[in-house]
C-alpha cells in the first residue's frame, strides 16, 4: 500500500508564490521526492483567466529566469498539481483543509493583507475585514482562514501549520496575533482555543523578484520550448527562502533544495525587508518622479543610486550592527549585490510594481530604522528621503500625476487629501499615525523631513 501524499494548500496563486515556493516543490519532485504536493486557489474572484488556465493546464505552467547577463532559462512547473475555483463560500478550499493529509496551509496576501496597524491590532477602518467579522464575507485571510480551520477542527483531520509568505516582519508572529483577534471579535472561543492547540505560524522570509506577467514572456516561452503558455511568467534567477523550522505536523525536506531551515529568521528578515524592500521602494518613489518606467532605469541613475546607496550604509547598517554580537550576514555585500539585482535590465520592473502600498511599506519597511536612529541619537538624514520621496509621491498621485494607477490597500483616502491639502504638508505627513506610529509628530521627523524635501526637489528638478 503506497503512503499518502501530502498537500501543502496555498492560498493566493499570484506571480510570487508560482515563481518561489512552487520552485522549491518542484525541485523536490526532480530529485524523486513526491511525498508533498501543492494544491492552490485565491480567496477572492481575482486572476479569473490565470486560474482557468492553470485548471486546463493541471496547475503546470513555465517559468523563465534571467540573469544580470541576460541569459535566459525556462522551467516547466508541476508541483501545483490542483487548482481549486473560487466561489463565495470557498468551499473547494474548505474541502482541501478538512483534509488529514493536508499539514500546511501557506499564503501571499500582500504586505497590506494583514490589516494590522503600528500597535499589531487589527485596523477596522477596511470595509472588507468588517464585512468578514460580520460574517457576512471570508474574502481577508483571516475570514478565509476562520472558515477553513473550523471545517478541519469540525472534521477532527489533526494540527497543520499556517505559512505567512508575504514580506510582513515577523510574518507568522504577526499573523496569527492578527488570526486570533480576528477569533475573539469574532467571539469564536472554541475555535481560538483550537488554533492555540493545534496551529504553528513559522516566521519566514522570502525573496525573489518577480514582475508582473506580460505578453512577450508567452512570446519567448513559445519561441524557446515550443510550449504556447498563457500561464508562463518570469523572475531573476536569484531566489531564497528562511523558514524557521516550527512546524506543526510534517513539512517538505526543503533544506534538501536550498530553502535555509533555521530557529530565528529575524537578522535575515531584518536585512532583507530594510537593505532591499526599503531600498525597492526608494527606487521605484524615485523613478516614477524622474520619469521612469522601470526599476532598472532608476537604479541606473547615479543619483537615484547614490540615494539609496547613502541610506543603507548611514542608516541601516549602524542600526543592524549596534549589537552586542556580530551580525551573521555581510551587510555591505548584501547591499551591493541587492544594487546589483535591481540594476538587471532584462528583468523589466515596472516601477508601478514595486511603489504600490507606500502606506504599508513606510511602516514596516522605513519606520524601524528612523525609530532606532532616532533612540540612538543619530543622524536621519539619509533615511528620512525616503518617506520625503514618497510624499512628493503621494502628491502627484492625488494632482492626478502619475502614469499608472497606484494601489494601496491601507491608505485611507482622507488621510491623503488631507496630507496634500494641507498649508504644511510636511508637517501633516510626520503627524500621519499610519506611516509613523510611536514617532508621528517627532520634531527631529519633522526637521529632517523639511531638509529631506528640498533635497527631493532639487533631484527631481533635473529631469
Amino acid at each position: 500500500m503506497s503512503a499518502a501524499i501530502l498537500t501543502q494548500l496555498h492560498l493566493g496563486l499570484g506571480s510570487f508564490h508560482r515563481a518561489h515556493q512552487a520552485v522549491y516543490m518542484q525541485a523536490l519532485h526532480d530529485q524523486g521526492e513526491q511525498t508533498w504536493r501543492i494544491v492552490g486557489g485565491n480567496l477572492r474572484p481575482d486572476m479569473l483567466e490565470t486560474v482557468a488556465v492553470l485548471q486546463a493546464s493541471h496547475g503546470a505552467y513555465t517559468l523563465e529566469t534571467v540573469n544580470t547577463a541576460g541569459e535566459r532559462f525556462y522551467q516547466y512547473i508541476t508541483a501545483i498539481q490542483a487548482v481549486i475555483s473560487w466561489d463565495q463560500e470557498l468551499s473547494g478550499l474548505v474541502k482541501v483543509a478538512s483534509d488529514p493529509n493536508t499539514r500546511i496551509i501557506s499564503f501571499t496576501v500582500t504586505e497590506a493583507g494583514y490589516y494590522l496597524d503600528a500597535h499589531n491590532h487589527l485596523d477596522e477602518n477596511f470595509a472588507d475585514l468588517r464585512s468578514d467579522l460580520a460574517g457576512q464575507t471570508c474574502s481577508t485571510i483571516y475570514g478565509a482562514l476562520s472558515k477553513l480551520l473550523h471545517a478541519r477542527m469540525q472534521a477532527g483531520a489533526g494540527k497543520v501549520t499556517l505559512l505567512n509568505c508575504d514580506n510582513l516582519r515577523s510574518n507568522g508572529e504577526r499573523f496569527l496575533s492578527g488570526l486570533k483577534q480576528f477569533l475573539a471579535k469574532h467571539d469564536d472561543q472554541t475555535l481560538l482555543a483550537w488554533v492555540s492547540a493545534h496551529t504553528t505560524a513559522p516566521n519566514s522570509m522570502v525573496d525573489r523578484i518577480t514582475p508582473r506577467p506580460t505578453p512577450d514572456i508567452r512570446e519567448r516561452v513559445k519561441a524557446a520550448t515550443g510550449r504556447d503558455d498563457p500561464a508562463a511568467l518570469m523572475g531573476e534567477t536569484f531566489i531564497q527562502w528562511v523558514v524557521e523550522d516550527h512546524f506543526a505536523n510534517g513539512r517538505p525536506a526543503w533544506e534538501t533544495v536550498g530553502v535555509e531551515m533555521v530557529k530565528d529568521v529575524m537578522p535575515y528578515e531584518e536585512a532583507k525587508i530594510r537593505l532591499l524592500n526599503a531600498t525597492h521602494s526608494c527606487i521605484a518613489w524615485a523613478g516614477t518622479l524622474r520619469g521612469y518606467q522601470y526599476i532598472h532605469q532608476g537604479t541606473l541613475d547615479p543619483e537615484i543610486r547614490q540615494m539609496a546607496y547613502a541610506y543603507v550604509t548611514e542608516d541601516v547598517i549602524p542600526c543592524l550592527e549596534d549589537t552586542a554580537k556580530p551580525y551573521p550576514l555581510n551587510l555591505p555585500k548584501y547591499r551591493d549585490v541587492v544594487l546589483d539585482r535591481f540594476s538587471n535590465p532584462n528583468i523589466l520592473d515596472t516601477n508601478q510594481r514595486v511603489a504600490m502600498d507606500g502606506f504599508s511599506k513606510i511602516p514596516g519597511f522605513i519606520q524601524p530604522t528612523l525609530r532606532e536612529a532616532l533612540d540612538a541619537n543619530r543622524s536621519i538624514d539619509a533615511v528620512a528621503r525616503l518617506p520625503a520621496l514618497f510624499l512628493r509621491f503621494l502628491q502627484r498621485q492625488q494632482r492626478g500625476e502619475i502614469p499608472f494607477k497606484y494601489e494601496d490597500q491601507a491608505m485611507n483616502p482622507a488621510s491623503a487629501q488631507a496630507i496634500c491639502t494641507s498649508s504644511d504638508p510636511i508637517a501633516t505627513f510626520a503627524n500621519e499615525q499610519v506611516l509613523f506610529g510611536s514617532i508621528a509628530g517627532n520634531e527631529r521627523l519633522i526637521a529632517a523631513l523639511r531638509k529631506a524635501v528640498p533635497v527631493v526637489d532639487e533631484f527631481v528638478s533635473k529631469t
